[in-house]
Protein backbone atom coordinates (compact mmCIF):
# COMPACT_ATOMS: atom_id res chain seq x y z
CA UNK A 1 0.00 0.00 0.00
CA UNK A 2 2.82 2.42 0.87
CA UNK A 3 4.62 1.83 -2.43
CA UNK A 4 1.33 2.35 -4.28
CA UNK A 5 0.88 5.65 -2.44
CA UNK A 6 4.42 6.73 -3.28
CA UNK A 7 3.85 5.75 -6.88
CA UNK A 8 0.89 8.12 -7.08
CA UNK A 9 2.80 10.89 -5.35
CA UNK A 10 5.66 10.53 -7.83
CA UNK A 11 3.40 10.88 -10.88
CA UNK A 12 3.84 14.66 -11.05
CA UNK A 13 7.60 14.35 -10.60
CA UNK A 14 7.70 12.00 -13.59
CA UNK A 15 6.54 14.79 -15.91
CA UNK A 16 8.97 17.39 -14.55
CA UNK A 17 12.25 15.52 -14.10
CA UNK A 18 15.13 16.45 -16.40
CA UNK A 19 15.95 14.19 -19.37
CA UNK A 20 18.23 11.25 -18.59
CA UNK A 21 21.58 11.11 -20.37
CA UNK A 22 21.46 7.62 -21.86
CA UNK A 23 25.20 7.71 -22.56
CA UNK A 24 25.82 7.61 -18.82
CA UNK A 25 25.60 4.42 -16.85
CA UNK A 26 23.55 4.14 -13.64
CA UNK A 27 25.17 4.82 -10.30
CA UNK A 28 23.83 5.03 -6.75
CA UNK A 29 25.50 6.95 -3.92
CA UNK A 30 24.71 6.30 -0.28
CA UNK A 31 25.62 8.80 2.42
CA UNK A 32 24.97 7.69 5.97
CA UNK A 33 25.27 8.62 9.60
CA UNK A 34 27.68 6.43 11.56
CA UNK A 35 25.88 3.30 12.73
CA UNK A 36 23.42 2.96 9.85
CA UNK A 37 25.06 -0.15 8.36
CA UNK A 38 25.35 1.50 4.96
CA UNK A 39 27.73 -1.08 3.50
CA UNK A 40 25.47 -3.95 4.56
CA UNK A 41 22.48 -2.32 2.88
CA UNK A 42 24.53 -1.56 -0.23
CA UNK A 43 25.50 -5.22 -0.53
CA UNK A 44 21.85 -6.26 -0.18
CA UNK A 45 20.86 -3.73 -2.84
CA UNK A 46 23.62 -4.85 -5.21
CA UNK A 47 22.54 -8.47 -4.78
CA UNK A 48 18.91 -7.51 -5.54
CA UNK A 49 19.87 -5.57 -8.68
CA UNK A 50 22.19 -8.31 -9.93
CA UNK A 51 19.49 -10.94 -9.50
CA UNK A 52 17.00 -8.87 -11.50
CA UNK A 53 19.39 -8.10 -14.35
CA UNK A 54 22.15 -10.67 -14.76
CA UNK A 55 23.51 -8.99 -17.89
CA UNK A 56 25.25 -6.39 -15.68
CA UNK A 57 27.16 -6.58 -12.43
CA UNK A 58 26.57 -4.02 -9.68
CA UNK A 59 29.43 -3.61 -7.22
CA UNK A 60 29.81 -1.79 -3.92
CA UNK A 61 32.54 0.87 -3.71
CA UNK A 62 33.85 1.98 -0.31
CA UNK A 63 37.47 1.35 0.70
CA UNK A 64 38.16 0.62 -2.97
CA UNK A 65 38.54 4.39 -3.38
CA UNK A 66 41.58 4.35 -1.08
CA UNK A 67 43.04 1.29 -2.81
CA UNK A 68 42.76 2.85 -6.27
CA UNK A 69 44.17 6.19 -5.07
CA UNK A 70 47.07 4.36 -3.46
CA UNK A 71 47.80 2.57 -6.73
CA UNK A 72 47.71 5.82 -8.68
CA UNK A 73 49.96 7.67 -6.23
CA UNK A 74 52.26 4.78 -5.25
CA UNK A 75 51.24 5.11 -1.61
CA UNK A 76 49.82 2.85 1.08
CA UNK A 77 45.97 2.90 1.25
CA UNK A 78 46.17 3.67 4.96
CA UNK A 79 48.33 6.71 4.19
CA UNK A 80 45.66 7.94 1.82
CA UNK A 81 42.91 7.40 4.38
CA UNK A 82 44.82 9.20 7.14
CA UNK A 83 45.79 12.08 4.89
CA UNK A 84 42.16 12.73 3.95
CA UNK A 85 40.69 12.13 7.40
CA UNK A 86 43.21 14.10 9.41
CA UNK A 87 42.18 17.16 11.37
CA UNK A 88 44.03 20.47 11.06
CA UNK A 89 46.18 19.85 14.13
CA UNK A 90 47.98 17.04 12.34
CA UNK A 91 48.69 18.95 9.13
CA UNK A 92 51.84 20.67 10.37
CA UNK A 93 53.19 17.39 11.77
CA UNK A 94 52.59 15.79 8.39
CA UNK A 95 54.50 18.59 6.65
CA UNK A 96 57.51 17.99 8.87
CA UNK A 97 57.49 14.25 8.15
CA UNK A 98 57.22 14.93 4.42
CA UNK A 99 60.83 16.15 4.27
CA UNK A 100 61.99 12.59 5.00
CA UNK A 101 59.44 10.77 2.85
CA UNK A 102 60.37 10.32 -0.81
CA UNK A 103 56.83 9.07 -1.54
CA UNK A 104 55.24 12.19 -0.09
CA UNK A 105 52.34 13.62 -2.06
CA UNK A 106 50.73 16.95 -1.27
CA UNK A 107 47.24 17.05 0.19
CA UNK A 108 46.09 18.82 -2.98
CA UNK A 109 47.42 15.97 -5.13
CA UNK A 110 45.75 13.34 -2.95
CA UNK A 111 42.43 15.21 -2.94
CA UNK A 112 42.50 15.71 -6.72
CA UNK A 113 43.28 12.04 -7.31
CA UNK A 114 40.49 11.02 -4.95
CA UNK A 115 37.93 13.13 -6.82
CA UNK A 116 39.11 11.67 -10.13
CA UNK A 117 38.91 8.10 -8.82
CA UNK A 118 35.37 8.58 -7.50
CA UNK A 119 34.23 10.13 -10.78
CA UNK A 120 35.90 7.26 -12.64
CA UNK A 121 33.90 4.70 -10.64
CA UNK A 122 30.71 6.72 -11.23
CA UNK A 123 31.44 6.96 -14.95
CA UNK A 124 31.98 3.21 -15.20
CA UNK A 125 28.54 2.87 -13.64
CA UNK A 126 26.71 -0.06 -12.12
CA UNK A 127 28.22 0.74 -8.74
CA UNK A 128 26.95 1.82 -5.33
CA UNK A 129 29.36 4.36 -3.85
CA UNK A 130 29.31 4.44 -0.05
CA UNK A 131 30.13 7.86 1.40
CA UNK A 132 33.29 9.55 0.03
CA UNK A 133 31.19 12.64 -0.86
CA UNK A 134 29.97 10.67 -3.86
CA UNK A 135 26.66 12.54 -4.03
CA UNK A 136 28.51 15.85 -4.48
CA UNK A 137 31.27 14.62 -6.79
CA UNK A 138 28.69 12.92 -9.04
CA UNK A 139 25.96 15.51 -8.59
CA UNK A 140 25.90 16.28 -12.34
CA UNK A 141 25.20 12.65 -13.33
CA UNK A 142 21.59 12.44 -14.50
CA UNK A 143 21.55 8.64 -14.18
CA UNK A 144 22.50 8.78 -10.51
CA UNK A 145 20.42 8.32 -7.37
CA UNK A 146 21.70 9.97 -4.20
CA UNK A 147 20.51 8.40 -0.95
CA UNK A 148 20.95 9.56 2.65
CA UNK A 149 20.51 7.16 5.59
CA UNK A 150 19.79 8.57 9.02
CA UNK A 151 18.80 7.04 12.37
CA UNK A 152 18.22 8.09 15.99
CA UNK A 153 21.40 8.20 18.07
CA UNK A 154 20.30 5.35 20.33
CA UNK A 155 19.72 3.12 17.30
CA UNK A 156 23.19 3.93 15.98
CA UNK A 157 24.85 3.32 19.34
CA UNK A 158 23.12 -0.06 19.56
CA UNK A 159 24.37 -0.95 16.07
CA UNK A 160 27.94 0.03 16.90
CA UNK A 161 27.94 -1.91 20.18
CA UNK A 162 26.74 -5.02 18.37
CA UNK A 163 29.03 -4.70 15.35
CA UNK A 164 32.20 -3.80 17.23
CA UNK A 165 31.66 -5.37 20.67
CA UNK A 166 31.93 -1.99 22.42
CA UNK A 167 30.19 -0.66 25.50
CA UNK A 168 27.82 2.30 25.34
CA UNK A 169 30.37 5.04 26.07
CA UNK A 170 32.98 3.63 23.70
CA UNK A 171 30.37 3.31 20.97
CA UNK A 172 29.43 6.96 21.42
CA UNK A 173 33.10 7.99 21.23
CA UNK A 174 33.46 5.87 18.09
CA UNK A 175 30.50 7.61 16.44
CA UNK A 176 31.86 11.07 17.25
CA UNK A 177 35.34 10.14 16.03
CA UNK A 178 34.17 8.69 12.70
CA UNK A 179 31.79 11.60 12.09
CA UNK A 180 34.71 14.00 12.65
CA UNK A 181 36.83 12.00 10.20
CA UNK A 182 34.08 12.15 7.58
CA UNK A 183 33.80 15.92 7.99
CA UNK A 184 37.58 16.18 7.55
CA UNK A 185 37.41 13.95 4.48
CA UNK A 186 34.77 16.10 2.81
CA UNK A 187 36.71 19.27 3.64
CA UNK A 188 39.88 17.73 2.19
CA UNK A 189 38.33 16.40 -1.02
CA UNK A 190 35.64 18.94 -1.92
CA UNK A 191 36.54 21.93 0.24
CA UNK A 192 34.73 23.80 2.96
CA UNK A 193 32.54 25.64 0.47
CA UNK A 194 31.28 22.71 -1.56
CA UNK A 195 28.00 22.73 -3.45
CA UNK A 196 24.87 22.16 -1.41
CA UNK A 197 24.72 18.64 -0.01
CA UNK A 198 21.45 17.47 -1.60
CA UNK A 199 19.95 13.99 -1.73
CA UNK A 200 17.17 12.49 -3.80
CA UNK A 201 15.80 10.45 -0.91
CA UNK A 202 16.44 10.36 2.85
CA UNK A 203 15.46 7.25 4.80
CA UNK A 204 15.21 6.68 8.55
CA UNK A 205 17.21 3.51 9.16
CA UNK A 206 15.71 3.14 12.61
CA UNK A 207 12.16 2.81 11.29
CA UNK A 208 12.37 0.53 8.25
CA UNK A 209 13.71 -3.01 7.84
CA UNK A 210 16.62 -3.89 5.55
CA UNK A 211 14.21 -5.20 2.92
CA UNK A 212 12.03 -2.09 3.09
CA UNK A 213 15.04 0.21 2.71
CA UNK A 214 16.18 -1.74 -0.36
CA UNK A 215 12.62 -1.59 -1.72
CA UNK A 216 12.51 2.19 -1.33
CA UNK A 217 15.92 2.73 -2.95
CA UNK A 218 15.05 0.50 -5.89
CA UNK A 219 11.68 2.23 -6.24
CA UNK A 220 13.30 5.69 -6.22
CA UNK A 221 15.91 4.58 -8.77
CA UNK A 222 13.18 3.34 -11.10
CA UNK A 223 11.15 6.53 -10.68
CA UNK A 224 14.19 8.72 -11.35
CA UNK A 225 14.84 6.68 -14.47
CA UNK A 226 18.44 5.72 -13.83
CA UNK A 227 17.80 2.23 -15.23
CA UNK A 228 16.28 3.55 -18.47
CA UNK A 229 17.99 2.26 -21.60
Amino acid sequence: MLLKYLNNRMAEYETEKKPVDLNQKPVITISREVGCNGVKLANLLASRLNQKNQSVHWKVISKEVFYECARELDMNPEQIRKALNQSEKFVFEGMIKAFNDKHYKSSETIAKTTREVIRHFATEGYCIIIGRAGNIIANDFTRALHVRLIAPLEYRIKTITENNNLNYNDALKFINQVEAERIAFRASVIGAHAKENLFDITLNRGVFSNEAIVDFIEFAAIKKGIFDK
